[in-house]
Formats: structure tokens, sequence, C-alpha cells
């Protein structure tokens, strides 16, 4: 009898290997120094295959900014309870986010640091994933202002400069928290959570920072 047949590993499971094996050396050593030839060294597979099934460097660094672009946008979404007081929201939101991105360093580092860096297409498929956390996040926050200032109709576009300041937020200390020993995504979401919603929660009373007068500066000589 002859020798078991080798069995074929399915296009679409092959493929993800080639991206996990992509997302960890753009991730790592940054798209202009990663080289196919490593890329098909990690997945197991020949450089040819790469070829065929992503056809080019570029292609294949536009589906590993999509595919992990959509499993962060996935993972916060999925982590808020759209049930819960608003501030609960926002603190698991941030706990899903920050805890996306320590467990995949390097897709973060694909999608804050290569993909922006690199030039179009790859700056606007980062943008486009930004832009959809942001409204998910002003929707939270709409909501919640709505709720406290008991107006309904309230326009997103009114709290939409805070989700932008809180996503931006949100973006550097994920870098630094994922480059910083001994910090943990539930520490990282604690500390913008204080900072934000200390904030966030005097908005939603009523009480806004306006600035005091400025000082007047007298008209005579100054004296040393």
């Amino acid at each position: 009898m002859g020798g078991a047949r080798t069995k074929r590993m399915p296009r679409a499971v092959r493929e993800q290997q080639m991206l996990d094996a992509a997302v960890r050396i753009f991730g790592q050593r940054g798209y202009m120094a990663a080289s196919m030839d490593e890329i098909a060294e990690l997945a197991g597979v020949s450089k040819p295959l790469v070829y065929l099934y992503l056809n080019s460097k570029e292609d294949l660094f536009t589906a590993c900014i999509r595919r992990e672009a959509t499993a962060l946008t996935q993972a916060v979404r999925s982590g808020v309870r759209t049930d819960l007081p608003a501030d609960r929201q926002l603190w698991d939101g941030l706990r899903a986010f920050f805890a996306h991105t320590a467990e995949h360093p390097d897709a973060w580092s694909v999608l804050h640091l290569q993909a922006r860096t690199h030039g179009e297409p790859f700056a606007t498929e980062a943008a486009a994933m930004r832009r959809e956390i942001v409204a998910f996040v002003t929707r939270l926050v709409a909501i919640a202002a709505r709720e406290a200032h008991r107006d309904p109709d309230l326009p997103e576009h009114e709290v939409a400069g805070l989700a932008e300041a809180l996503v931006g937020a949100a973006e550097s200390l994920a870098a630094w928290a994922n480059g910083t020993p001994g910090v943990t995504a539930r520490q990282a979401a604690t500390t913008l959570m204080n900072f934000a919603w200390s904030g966030l929660g005097n908005l939603m009373r009523g009480n806004s920072w306006t600035p005091s007068a400025e000082p007047t500066q007298g008209r005579g000589e100054l004296r040393e």
C-alpha cells in the first residue's frame, strides 16, 4: 500500500498563516526593512506562494492593515454593553482597546506607526479604522451628554472634538504602555479614564472650564 497522502491546507487557512507572519515581521522590522523572504520563511511557505496568494509586498501590507484594523474595532465594539451607564461603557471600551493592543503589539505597530508613515494607500486604510473608532466613541459621549442635559436632539458634532481628543490620547497611551515594562492594559485604561472622565463628568454636569481674566500689565516702567 502507498504511504498516506499529505493533507492540503485550505487556502483561507494558509493565507491567514501568511498574514500572521507578515504582521509579525512588519511590526518588528518595519515596512521598508521587512522582506518577503523573511515572511515566507516564518510562514513556512515558499516566496512564490506568498506572491501567488497576495500579489505583492504592498498588497500584503494592505491586507495586514485591513485585517488588524477590523480585529481592533471589533474588539472595542464587543467589549461595550450599551445597557450600562455611560462611564461604564467608556471604561469597558478603553479596557478592550488597551487589552487588544497589549496582546497584539506587532499589529498595533503596523496600525499606529507603519501604516501612517509610509504614504498612500496605507495611511488611508489606517485613517478609515480611526474614523470608525472615533464615530463609535462620539456616539457614546453624545448619548451620555443627551441624558445629562435632557436634550435628546443634542447633535453629535457638539461632542465630536471630545471623541477625537480621547481617541488620540488612547493611541498615544497604548504606544507608551506597550513600550514600558510592567504597565498593564488595566492600568493604562485606568489612567486615561481618570484623566478623561473627570473632565467629561464635569461637562455632563454643566461645569465647563473657562479661562480666567488675563492680568493687565502696568503701564509704568519696570523696576529692577
